[in-house]
């Protein structure tokens, strides 16, 4: 059994107890990850492919260490100029062991969350726009200021500039 999984941005082919090299990631040396964009999987000749991704399959992975890849030197030159530059780079990498492949039953809580919280942001962003005028013009974007004006009914806003919106809204 086998699946295309996409990890830190890139695509790759995993089983059950692989080691793999990815970018860094974010959580712990020992913790367990989830990745729940899952491409591809083969079970038995029984292939599964998404549409971009399977619903409710997932990698869950164990990240075994830190560390960085091998450096790799690049050197640019223009022959007969004078030009040279050398630089090196190190990739920062993450080693995971990929403890299990679930075609059905991951749950997705984690991408429902973040559309609550946008939902939530938008139904908040009137009372902040209330709470900032009240505080301090100066201290709002011009995209913000410019909506205040708009709501004013204050006409030619959007040719105005910060200071000169801050006061015409002050009046």
């Amino acid at each position: 059994m086998y699946a295309i999984v996409e990890i830190a941005g890139q695509q790759f082919k995993v089983a059950k107890d692989q080691k793999v090299y990815v970018h860094r990631l974010p959580e712990a040396e020992g913790s367990k990850v989830t990745f729940d964009k899952v491409m591809l999987i083969e079970d038995k000749g029984n292939v599964t492919i998404g549409a971009p991704a399977i619903e409710g399959a997932g990698v869950t992975a164990k990240i075994l260490g830190h560390l960085k890849g091998d450096k790799v030197i690049v050197f640019k030159k223009k022959r007969r100029k004078g030009y040279r530059k050398k630089n090196g780079h190190r990739q920062f990498l993450s080693e995971i062991q990929i403890e299990s492949i679930a075609a059905s039953g991951v749950k997705a809580a984690k991408k429902a969350e973040p559309k609550k919280a946008k939902a939530e942001a938008k139904t908040e962003a009137p009372a902040k726009e209330v709470k900032a005028e009240s505080n301090d013009l100066s201290s709002m974007t011009v995209a913000e200021l410019k909506a205040l004006a708009k709501e004013r009914g204050i006409s030619g806003y959007t040719s105005l500039k910060k200071a000169e919106l801050i006061e015409v809204l002050s009046k």
